[in-house]
């Protein structure tokens, strides 16, 4: 994912400056601009100079847990109080990792926040004499047919690490914790505490199915 992911900020429009490092990490996370955007918990406001010095210097009153949701789960990153359901779950990057892992990278490479999601493989063209056979999508090995909770989950724990500075994986970075980041998420789905949050969930997950 670090690969796709540095690829997808590279060529956003203005583009990273400096520029995503493909393979090292070190430079992600809250200290490139680009990826802090996406990672700041939607609590905070990154063009904030309060905020993103709070951030940078681990002030208490600015920690990033995974309590409060990071920016790149909602549509374009926005986040609205009065409706914090908006766009919730809608981001474009999440949207293009779930792509990404579970039915083909290529399929990752231009994706739009209202974007549908079809499951369905393609149809297969017969093989030529000689050709050699290639692997099925992950989504079709796991028996996928419809975009699940727990994919959504994993696909948002995997971009969060993507962006983050971390080299190598390891479930706390800081003070966030990448498995409550995931039950959290599971629980939303699986868990909602009303008709009406049930009626919402139900919603995102025929967006996501469209």
């Amino acid at each position: 994912m670090k690969l796709a992911v540095a690829s997808w900020l590279n060529e956003s429009c203005p583009p990273p400056n400096p520029p995503i490092h493909s393979r090292d990490k070190t430079g992600r996370g809250f200290y490139n601009d680009a990826t802090a955007r996406l990672l700041c918990p939607v609590d905070f406001d990154w063009a904030n100079t309060a905020a993103k010095e709070g951030i940078r210097n681990y002030e208490p009153n600015f920690q990033v847990t995974a309590h409060s949701w990071p920016s790149f789960v909602y549509r374009d990153g926005e986040y609205d109080r009065e409706d914090p359901t908006k766009g919730l779950f809608k981001g474009s990057f999440l949207v293009r990792t779930f792509k990404h892992i579970f039915t083909s990278p290529s399929s990752a490479a231009d994706v739009r926040p209202d974007e549908e999601l079809p499951l369905e493989p393609l149809p297969k063209r017969p093989r030529t004499q000689g050709e050699r056979r290639t692997r099925s999508d992950v989504a079709t090995l796991l028996g996928m047919r419809s975009v699940q909770p727990r994919a959504i989950a994993y696909s948002a724990v995997q971009l969060r690490f993507a962006l983050s500075s971390c080299g190598s994986w390891r479930n706390l970075d800081d003070d966030f914790e990448h498995d409550q980041f995931y039950i959290y998420i599971v629980n939303y789905f699986e868990h909602p505490p009303t008709p009406t949050a049930k009626a919402s969930v139900d919603a995102l997950l025929l967006w996501w199915n469209r």
